[in-house]
Order: structure tokens, then sequence, then C-alpha cells
């Protein structure tokens, strides 16, 4: 025995420290495998059962050389003995979670078309077949079968250890040694080893807890178990052991003390063991055991009572929810829609809020069912800020975590919160004797399934409830089954990345918070007395067992709310001020360049104009000067560019016409008082047809002063006699009738028409073209009159008189 005990020592002194680059290989198998959702879809097994899922492609690197021991399990979907033992060894992959550096677990599914040729290599002829791969196998090793499974996860873990003891070399480099102790090794056992503690598990002989609690502080450092036999008189005697099996703290000089727990059982010895000063999970700091948790965060500790519930916590995982998670989603429908409704429907009823939170609530209900097939989140976010208004009712923006408080930021925090709001709304379910016991759960899979950030978290949950959610009837029921769940989860995620060292996962509640709710079996298993633990749950989660610590008062979130109104007012209003600025100046910039080029063809015109304006005299020049001042809603000529405005308009009577309308002119007055006479306006609409000019015209010419003599001798002779004002009016007319058919003018000169000024009355094409054909037949008619009288006058001088 001496010789084993300095081989077992040895081992565990040398080989173990290979252990992290093992363990880091082993990892990586692991990830290989989870990397395929081929097996995961079809096989009776998830990712997170815990298993490995094997496949054609994984399962040569996984088995062939491995680190850890394998065990594996060969089944078919379709068989009825494999669906029965799937749950048990599930069940077992949870129960040897800690012992995975030293063995693992995996399952592969024969049924698969494209894994049926590597079950037929590992000789499988039925199934489930349980085959153990030792560590370190060599291609072409077929395992050695498990014989005999029984329905039972204690057997099954008896006889993997069996397994491992008789594993032989290499052994697991991670696997410590499972052989018994003795005097000699405890003597020199701190000069060879770097621990704080080392536990010495008094046992008889055929008991499996010592070795059990050595694998379950497998991965955890600063700690060493080993197993003393009732046989080992010397040493039982010189510690006055009584009990087997039991569990005593040996220390360097000698010093022992006996580990206190409420049962002596592998369960309760591993969590004891575990929470012993100094003792951590390897690779993560040790936890804090004096005095409040080391805090990494921005935020102020929040000292709390771990043994109650905060309404900040609940409070913050529901603004978490309704304003950050349903935020990612622009639009919901269908489905989504349908989760979000049942969601708020049991929060209102089972939510044990505050005043102003279930009236936001209940105002957010009442408007989803009212609602179509389909709403915007943008709407929704209206209704959570109360934009309306409604009385009394407000949701506290922001979190404030306290008992899902965290050492660093990116740890618990709001997966604690919804754990823990659900849970509430489980219990408050049971405690109002709702009629639906799934009406809870069904909501949460709903929103989980749909909304919850973390995808993979929400898939494993699906899992979850695909398994058993269907098996809940009763409301009690419902609540131990959300209980297990979680715990289960703790299970998996403990030793993760997202374990939180000050708040490590564990099964709750703990032997210390619940002492009741732990028991054990006949055999010396755990088991939960379900009984206390619905106690325990209905009580804990009870909302006279909330506190309000570190909330802001009701009157405070209201006038909160409030100033947030305001302000968002006040935002709205400026954002629309600068809208409407920004829209004014748009339509500025566009006309200025308009203006500048306008002003600079008024100074090219100036010579010329100031010409007219001198010899026109006073009243011309003041009419002038009115035609200068364009009006603020003149219309810009879009189609005439620089070359054309720089040449002008052609002039009327001496007077240079504009591009922009002119000023505005009394017409009332000026007909009322010039235009009295039927014959006048018809002159005046003589005058109006020749005065359009065209656009495109050469430089002004020198213009010809006719005046008023010109239009009298065009149409006007025998009218009444004009006044010594009505040159300026008749001209201000002329302009006003110039612009009336400026429009008219710019689609003449686009179809290709032109004018042309002869002493600034303008012709057209058509009175040019009848000219020419008038002046041709004239001059045919002159010259057919020429010969005519010509030979005429010819026959007359050659006739000769007679005689």
């Amino acid at each position: 025995m001496a010789r084993r005990c300095g081989r077992a020592t040895s081992r565990f002194t040398n080989e173990i420290q290979k252990c992290p680059q093992k363990i880091a290989i082993s990892a990586v198998w692991i990830c290989l495998c989870l990397s395929f959702p081929s097996t995961v879809e079809a096989g009776l097994y998830t990712a997170s059962d815990q298993v490995i899922l094997l496949s054609r492609d994984t399962v040569g690197k996984v088995l062939v050389n491995s680190s850890a021991a394998l065990v594996v399990e060969f089944y078919a979907s379709w068989c009825g003995h494999c669906v029965a033992f799937s749950p048990v060894y599930r069940s077992l992959a949870r129960d040897l979670k800690e012992w995975k550096p030293a063995v693992d677990l995996a399952a592969i599914d024969c049924s698969e078309r494209v894994n049926l040729k590597v079950c037929s290599d590992y000789n499988i002829r039925g199934y489930p077949t349980v085959k153990f791969f030792r560590a370190y196998s060599k291609p072409g090793a077929l395992g050695h079968i498990i014989k005999d499974l029984y329905p039972d996860t204690v057997w099954l873990r008896h006889n993997i250890i069996a397994q491992l003891e008789s594993h032989g070399e290499p052994w697991p480099p991670a696997c410590p040694p499972l052989e018994p102790t003795s005097q000699a090794e405890l003597d020199s056992f701190f000069e060879t080893n770097n621990v704080q503690h080392l536990a010495l598990i008094f046992e008889e002989d055929g008991s499996y807890v010592g070795r059990e609690v050595t694998l379950d502080l497998l991965q955890f450092e600063n700690i060493a178990v080993r197993r003393v036999l009732s046989s080992e008189k010397g040493l039982v005697n010189k510690l006055g052991v009584t009990e087997f099996p039991s569990c005593y703290l040996y220390y360097p000089g000698g010093n022992i003390t006996r580990l206190k727990v409420n049962i002596e059982a592998r369960a309760f010895y591993s969590f004891a063991l575990k929470r012993l000063p100094g003792v951590v999970r390897s690779g993560k700091p040790p936890p804090v055991t004096n005095g409040a948790p080391i805090n990494r965060t921005v935020e102020p500790w929040r000292p709390f009572n771990k043994s109650r519930v905060y309404m900040a916590d609940l409070e913050s995982a529901l603004h978490y929810s309704l304003r950050m998670e349903l935020a990612l989603h622009p639009v919901i429908r269908g489905e989504a829609l349908t989760a979000l409704k049942k969601y708020i429907s049991v929060l209102v009823k089972y939510f044990p809020g505050r005043t102003v939170v279930m009236n936001l609530l209940r105002s957010v209900d009442t408007w989803l069912n009212q609602c179509g097939d389909e709403i915007s989140y943008d709407e929704l976010k209206e209704k959570l800020e109360n934009t309306a208004e409604s009385s009394n009712a407000a949701l506290p923006d922001g979190v404030r975590w306290v008992g899902c408080q965290s050492s660093q930021p990116h740890l618990r925090r709001y997966p604690c919160g919804v754990w823990t709001l659900f849970h509430v709304l489980t219990v408050q379910a049971y405690n109002n004797e709702s009629t639906d016991p799934l009406e809870v759960l069904t909501a949460m899979r709903s929103y989980v399934h749909n909304f919850f950030g973390c995808r993979l978290c929400a898939e494993h949950f699906e899992n979850m409830a695909k398994e058993s959610m269907s098996e809940v009837n009763t409301l009690s029921t419902a609540v131990l089954w959300l209980w297990s769940r979680h715990n289960r989860v703790n299970n998996r995620l403990a030793g993760a990345l997202t374990e939180d060292p000050d708040f490590p996962k564990i099964q709750w509640p703990s032997p210390v918070m619940c002492p009741s709710c732990h028991t054990v079996r006949a055999d010396g298993e755990h088991r939960w007395n379900k009984e206390q633990a619905l106690r325990f749950l209905l009580s804990y989660f009870s909302p006279s067992s909330i506190l309000t610590d570190y909330l802001e008062s009701e009157s405070q979130v209201l006038e909160i709310q409030k100033q947030k109104q305001i302000i968002r007012q006040q935002n709205l209003e400026a954002q629309k001020h600068e809208r409407k600025i920004r829209e004014a100046v748009d339509s500025i910039k566009p006309s200025q360049p308009a203006v500048q080029e306008e002003e600079e063809e008024e100074e090219e015109e100036e010579g010329p104009q100031d010409a007219v304006v001198a010899d026109m005299g006073e009243e011309g020049g003041e009419a002038a000067e009115m035609e200068a001042k364009p009006t603020p809603w003149a219309r810009p000529d879009v189609n005439i560019g620089p070359r054309r405005r720089r040449t002008g308009r052609p002039s009327i009577v001496g007077m240079k016409m504009r591009e922009v309308p002119e000023d505005i002119v009394d017409l009332d007055s000026f007909v009322n008082e010039h235009y009295k006479a039927k014959a006048l306006q018809m002159a005046a609409a003589r005058v109006k047809q020749r005065s359009l000019q065209r656009k495109e015209e050469q430089e002004p010419g020198p213009v010809f002063r006719l005046g008023m003599e010109l239009d009298a001798g065009l149409g006007m002779v025998g009218l009444q006699p004009v006044d010594a004002n009505f040159e300026q009016r008749n001209r201000l007319h002329k302009r006003e009738l110039t612009d009336g058919y400026f429009e008219e003018e710019a689609e003449m000169n686009r179809r290709g028409r032109w004018r042309m000024s002869v002493l600034s009355i303008g012709f057209s094409e058509l009175d040019i073209s009848l000219c020419v054909i008038l002046y041709s037949l004239s001059c045919m008619c002159l010259l057919a009159m020429y010969l005519f009288f010509k030979n005429r006058l010819r026959l007359r001088r050659v006739k000769v008189a007679s005689p």
C-alpha cells in the first residue's frame, strides 16, 4: 500500500502540472463537437445537456489520443430503450460536470446514415451501448463496454470510478489519485504539495464518498482530498475518528478539525469544502470572504441582504426588458406580438409592483389589446414613456441593481433580474390561485424565445421547456419546475466565464440558507426535499418579503417623468424651429444667383437706359425709376441664360422692358380714369399685340423719339385728345400688358418664332413674308404692264399711213 500511495502522491504532484494544457486540448475538442448542429437537432441530446455530440467527422478527433477518459453512448433515436435511458444519461452528465478534466461524457446517434459506418467500426450491435474509452486511446481502440445499464446514475457513477481505478498507464493527467492514503503520506504531504487545505474523508472500504468528493474538487485550487479507510487503525485511532463517513481538515503540524456539515454525505462535503477560505475554482480570482465584494464597476456598491428580494432588481429587469431588448425589434408582429401581449398580461396580473408601475403596465396592456396585427416599437415606446401623460403612471428609467449586483459590469445583473422576476411571477400565480398552471411559464417561454438577447441562452431554455414543461399540471409544480431548471442552468454555467467569482453558481438554496431543503436517500445520495423547497420558495419570493430599499419614491418618479416630458417637448419644438430655418435658407439659396445676375444686367444696361430717361424728362425718369425696382414676388425667367439677360427685352415706345415683373399699378383707378371709351380700349389692344418683342435681339440701337404721335398715327387718329400725363400712363399700361403676355412670348420663342424691331415696332415672320410676296406680285404686275405698253407703243410707231 505504501508503494501505491507513493505512486499516487507522485502522480498528483508531477503529472497534475500538465493539466492546464490538457484541459485546453479537451476544450478545443468539445468546441469542435458543438460546432456540428445536425446531431443536435436530430438526436436525443442537445448542446445544453453537457454531453459531447459526436459525428462521423469528430469522433476520431475526440476519442483518439484524448487527455481525458471518455464515456460514450451509442444509441438510435428511434429506439424506445434509448429514449427511456436518455434522462438518466443527462442526469449523469450534470452529476459528473466537475469531473470533466478527468472523464467526460459523449454520445452519437447511430440512426443517422452518416454515422452508421462509425458505429459499425466500433462493433455496435445493439442500442443503447455505453463504452468507456481510456485516456490516450490509440486509433482502432474499441473501448470497454459498461454492461447492465440500470436506470440509476449512482450505479453508472460507481462503474465509471471503477474503470478509472483500473485505467493503468498513462494515467489521465488531470485525474487526482483515488487510492486510500496512509500515515506516511500525510507526514510528508505538505512538503510535496502546495495547498492550504487537506481534507481527509474517513469511510468504509466499499464506500465511494471519498473518491466522489475527490473528483468533485478536481477543478478547485488550494485544496486536496484524500480518503482514509476505516481499516487504517493507526490514523483512525490517532485522530479519534468514530463515525464513517466523516470529514476532517488536516493542517501542517498535525492540527486537525472536523468539517461541520448537516448530513455526512457527498453533496454536503463538496459544498462545504468549496466554501473554505482560499479555495477557488481554477483560473478564477478568489472571492472576498470578509466585507463587501470588490467592486470593479463605476456604480457605488449597495450593501444588501442575500436572503431577501429587492424591488429595485425587479423594476430594473422590467426597464431593461421593455426599453432595451424590445427596442431591437423596430416592428413587432405575428408570434412576437402574441408573446409580447402574453408577457404584459402576466405582468399586469401577477407583478407585485408599486402603483405607478402597475398603472403604466395596465395602460400598455389595454393599448396592446386594441392594436392591430402589427405595431412599431416607437409606438410602444410612447406608451412606456407615457407621452399621453396619464395620471399616476410611470416606469422608472434606468437600472439600479441591488441583490443582482456584480463585481464586474458584464456579470450577473440582467439575467439575475430576469430569473428573479419570473420566480416572483410563478409564486404570485400560486398565491392568487391562477386557473392555468402554465400561464406564467408559457409567457416566459414565449418572451425568451422571441426577445431574449442571448440567443444561445434562449435555445437552451427552449430545449428544457420542450423536455418537460408539458408535465407541469399544478401551480406548485410550476414553481418547482422553474426552480429546478434554474439550478440546472447554474450547474451548466458553474466555472464558465459568466460566473462571478464573488457569487458562484451553486445549487440553490444552499444547505446554509435552507438546511431542511436538503436530505439524503437510504444509499447516501443527495435528495431535494421538494415540500420544504416549495415552502422556502413561497416565502422567499413572497411580495411581503420584497424590500424597497434604494428606490426613488413614487412622487419622485412622476416628477422625473414630467421633467423628461418637458425636455422632450422643448427638443421637439427646437427641431421644428431648426427645420423651418433650414427650409427658409434652402428656399432663399437658389434665388441668390438670379438676383446677382439681375444686378449685373442692370449695371450693363445703365448707359442706354440713362439716355432714354434723360430724353423723357422728369416724368419719364420717375417711370423708369419705378421700373428699376423689382417686386418681391418677381418671377425669374429660368429659361433665359446670362447672355440673353444682357441683351435685355425690346423697348416699347422708347422704354426698356425688365425681365422681372415690375411695380404694381393701380389698375382700377387707371382704367376708370383713362379707358372709359371702348374705342380707346380696342386701340390699346392693338398696341398690346404689337408691343411684344422677341427675347433674343441685338444691343438696343438709337431710340426714335416718336412718343405718342406714333400711337396716334397707328390707330388712335380721330380720337379725343390726350392730356399731358397720358404718355406716362400709357407706357405703364404697355409695360403691364407686356408682363401679362410674357409667358406667351416665351412659348413663341421656344417654337422658333422671331421678331424684328423697326422703329421700335415689332414685325413677325408672317408680316415680312406677306410683304415679300406682295412686293414680288407688284413687281410682276409692273413688269407685265411695262411690257404691254411697250409693245403697244411699238406697234403704233411702225404703222404707215396710206397715201
